[in-house]
């Protein structure tokens, strides 16, 4: 193990895995850019699945720590957690990810002295949760209680995300703040290879319309919806692709739906990509996400830092338009036929993608990733 110098901060991440994801992707962004002769960064996993940034981490002298949930035997974590603290070197700050059950993690924390316990929410799960049984609400009720209790900060990637985790009266409270996860926007500014040659490699015409989505195969981003939509533009623009970016359990089930409804040769799933800008800048010619819910959508702003058209549901907060020539918002009560036609529209009336402008205009945010980062150290010290 590598040991971090004398006066710097340890701090100790807590996450559900470090495979390619909006959390996890943000957090590499962090480890890259921070000062890691100041800040000494560890990953604490709930799985022993090698995940696709594990080697990377290592290699920034960082180390990932597996800790497994038990939901059967919660005593179990607590036992792995304190054996894991008192065999490392102490932490300073606990920086937990795992939204509703960071209330456990820094219950935790708190027993074993640690001395600042971050709750991090990156998630507004509110609307799913409202359909929830007895149980359920208790645990969240539990969960929400204990971080109210326990954590010294908290942080939001948004006003919706902060109040589902820190209650109604978030403002209220000096230690729930707003915090933008920046991205890192070099990678915007170049050019790897030809829209042509990118075209080749996954099979799409180079003349093809290409409909662009990235994120987990889970509910939460409504793919079956997204097929229903590309259907409808299919219908007019026979040349037209779905490029479907993202790893999930929900991938075999829409797969399968993409083969029954007639259209799976125009849908190309990539899976996880470690190109997701070239793949925004060079392939896709539309964005698209029609999620059910969300906490603030990094790759919202990844797509307007390419000028990507961008259409998405209108339940997504406003804190992520940015480059707003580029945005159309459409409701779920809408019938797939009428977000197609959204699509359509927008491909044909966005402004002048090569502009620089909308580049710029993540680059004057609080999301690049340099402000995040610097944001992110007076956290760390001043906590």
């Amino acid at each position: 193990m590598e040991i971090a110098p004398q006066n710097s901060r340890r701090i100790l991440h807590i996450v559900g895995g470090m495979n390619r994801g909006g959390i996890e992707t943000w957090l590499m962004h962090i480890l890259r850019h921070i000062d890691r002769d100041r800040f000494q960064m560890d990953f604490l996993v709930h799985t022993e699945k090698v995940c696709a940034y594990d080697d990377e981490i290592r290699s920034l002298g960082s180390q990932v720590i597996p800790c497994l949930i038990s939901k059967s035997r919660p005593w179990a974590y607590a036992h792995n957690l304190k054996r894991i603290l008192t065999e490392q070197n102490p932490y300073d700050i606990i920086h937990s990810h795992v939204h509703h059950y960071s209330g456990y993690t820094l219950f935790l924390a708190h027993k074993l002295g640690i001395p600042i316990r971050i709750a991090h929410s990156h998630l507004d799960s509110s609307p799913l949760e409202t359909k929830s049984g007895w149980g359920r609400r208790f645990y969240l009720a539990l969960m929400k209680f204990l971080i109210s209790k326990h954590a010294t900060i908290g942080l939001g990637c948004s006003c919706v995300a902060s109040k589902d985790l820190f209650g109604q009266n978030w403002k209220n409270d000096p230690r729930w703040q707003i915090f933008y996860c920046g991205i890192d926007l070099n990678p915007f500014r170049e050019i790897i290879t030809t829209p042509l040659k990118a075209r080749k490699e996954l099979g799409i015409p180079e003349k093809a319309f290409v409909l662009g989505h990235v994120g987990r195969f889970q509910e939460q981003k409504n793919h079956q919806f997204l097929l229903e939509i590309f259907e409808e533009i299919l219908k007019q623009e026979p040349q037209t692709y779905l490029l479907l970016v993202g790893e999930g359990l929900l991938r075999p089930s829409i797969e399968e739906q993409a083969l029954k409804m007639g259209i799976k040769n125009h849908v190309i799933f990539a899976g996880g990509r470690s190109d997701v800008p070239q793949l925004m800048k060079e392939v896709m010619n539309v964005f698209i996400l029609p999620s059910f819910y969300e906490g603030l959508p990094v790759v919202g702003i990844e797509a307007q830092a390419s000028g990507l058209p961008f259409v998405l549901s209108d339940i997504i907060t406003q804190e992520v338009d940015i480059a707003k020539p580029l945005i159309r918002r459409v409701s779920l009560s809408k019938n797939a036929s009428t977000w197609a036609n959204e699509v359509l529209e927008l491909h044909m009336s966005a402004p002048n993608r090569s502009s620089s402008e909308w580049l710029s205009k993540i680059e004057n945010s609080a999301f690049d990733i340099v402000s995040c980062v610097k944001a992110l150290e007076k956290v760390y010290i001043g906590g």
